[in-house]
């Protein structure tokens, strides 16, 4: 009994957490870095309740979880906001300095401060578009990585534990597709990007020019995968300790600000949940990806099939519509049914911080706040104009 009764009067935040929700390889490299000594962005707190410390001048302090999570989180929110601003200084400002640089030496491409549209030659555009599509999501990508320290087994979740999840996740990404693109045909680089070359001088059809084939592939499966990186990599890992609906949710809302438009942030981060999701219940990063390739296929296609201006579009469009709907139907029951016999659970983290609480301290840290604050109020100046 009096056993029973130390035990707990023992917190121990690390040990507590839940690390059977993946495997064993994945799991190991997790308990070693949030026990690893003097890293700053591990939530490690230990207190045997019985016990007080005195300080000279102060007589006795108690240790305080609540602050010890909060310090923690005023740290991984505060590299998570340099990074956010790593993304948008170089997608608002220094791409487009760069193309005005590129315009006074000759060559053929051009935007403005005022808009994001990238117009010029087919070739120039293209390769700027991919150039600048990886740094900016490399830059942040690499400073999260070399910030955190995150060691990669843990970093890049890479063992498919139940492939029935990869079903399922794929199903609920066709099913946010056609919900979300409901309201709006698709999203404004993708219009950009068919607008361009749909308008081009080219006597072939769309799908010979080799540009625009070239931006697709990249767009499709190579764009996704460093999206998946940034946001499901390293700094999804660090947020696990607070849990994993903690880490999801503000996974998912990073991704959809940082959007800058509102007509895609709800697709964005319905998609990310269902990545993030879907990532967890199978146990590979690979759901992740497939997830958001899955949403760029739709997306390109439901362009291209809007692009017709004939009056055969909106029957194309709906008939394109209601067979991913079934498609997402089918891979849903078939998820719900293999399923049955396997419980899938979530990581949970319990403190004295409430959810509502923590997200809050989360949220209003510099410079992650000033970020989100900018990305809406940009996402309202291209809503008004």
């Amino acid at each position: 009994m009096n056993k029973i009764t130390e035990e707990k009067d023992i917190i121990n935040v690390i040990d507590e957490f839940d690390y059977s929700t993946q495997n064993e390889t994945y799991n190991e490299s997790f308990l070693q870095w949030r026990k690893r000594r003097g890293n700053r962005y591990s939530f490690d707190f230990k207190k045997n309740q019985r016990e007080r410390i005195y300080i000279d001048g102060r007589g006795f302090v108690e240790n305080s979880c609540e602050a010890a999570e909060k310090k923690v989180l005023a740290r991984i929110f505060h590299t998570l906001g340099y990074a956010a601003l790593m993304y948008i200084v170089f997608d608002d400002v220094i791409s487009k300095l760069l193309i005005y640089a590129l315009e006074f030496l000759g060559v053929d491409i051009h935007t403005s401060f005022s808009g994001s549209t990238v117009y010029g030659g087919c070739h120039e555009v293209v390769l700027t578009l991919i150039i600048f599509d990886i740094i900016k999501m490399a830059f942040p990508l690499f400073y999260l990585h070399f910030k955190f320290k995150v060691p990669k087994k843990a970093e890049v979740m890479g063992s498919m534990n139940n492939p029935s999840a990869l079903v399922g996740a794929i199903a609920a990404a066709f099913m946010v597709c056609v919900v979300t693109t409901i309201p709006s045909a698709y999203s404004m680089e993708t219009r950009e990007v068919i607008a361009f070359f749909g308008e081009s001088q080219a006597d072939v059809s769309i799908w010979s020019q080799f540009d625009f084939i070239i931006y697709s592939v990249f767009d499709i499966l190579f764009l996704p995968i460093l999206t998946q990186l940034l946001f499901c990599g390293a700094a999804f890992t660090v947020l696990r300790q607070f849990g994993d609906m903690f880490a999801i949710l503000i996974t998912s809302l990073t991704a959809a600000v940082l959007t800058q438009d509102f007509r895609t942030m709800p697709a964005v981060f319905l998609i990310t949940f269902v990545g993030c999701c879907g990532m967890l219940a199978s146990g590979t990063a690979f759901t992740a990806f497939a997830v958001n390739i899955i949403y760029k296929m739709y997306e390109l296609t439901l362009s291209l099939i809007e692009t017709d201006t004939s009056d055969n579009m909106p029957m194309m469009r709906n008939l394109f519509m209601a067979a991913i709907v079934l498609l997402g139907t089918a891979g849903l029951i078939y998820f719900r049914f293999s399923m049955k016999k396997t419980k899938l659970r979530l990581a949970h983290y319990s403190s004295p911080v409430s959810f509502g609480k923590r997200m809050m301290y989360a949220t209003r840290t510099f410079p992650f706040s000033a970020v989100a604050i900018l990305c809406v109020t940009y996402a309202l100046i291209k809503a008004v104009m």
